[in-house]
């Protein structure tokens, strides 16, 4: 499955949400984590996969694909959480780890 670009930003509590989701936690763990309840966290992990144009389908799993949607469009902080080093990471000069695939899909300046 190839995904697209979004198709709108992201709000920071999707973010949130995703960041969570990419470390492996259930809703309800999320839910907890913020203070929200399971549904609120049902409704924005599936609102954040429709701004990675990702559908559901009984075939699909749309929490895995929203994971790696969203560490492929913005880096993976689940690397740093684990003491794993990305394989695109590079010191720079100044000396900080930048991930140069990631920083650039992302717009970050590296």
């Amino acid at each position: 499955m190839e995904f697209s670009v979004l198709v709108r930003e992201l709000t920071p509590f999707e973010h949130l949400v995703c960041e969570h989701l990419c470390d492996g936690m259930t809703n309800a763990a999320i839910a907890k984590a913020t203070t929200k309840t399971e549904k609120i966290i049902e409704n924005t992990v599936s609102r954040a996969a429709l701004a990675f144009s990702i559908k559901t389908s009984k075939d699909i799993n749309v929490r895995v694909l929203l994971a790696l949607a969203y560490r492929s469009y913005f880096g993976d902080k689940a690397f740093d959480k684990l003491g794993i080093t990305c394989r695109h990471q590079k010191i720079s000069p100044a000396g900080e780890r930048i991930c140069t695939q990631h920083d650039e899909i992302a717009g970050n300046p590296k």
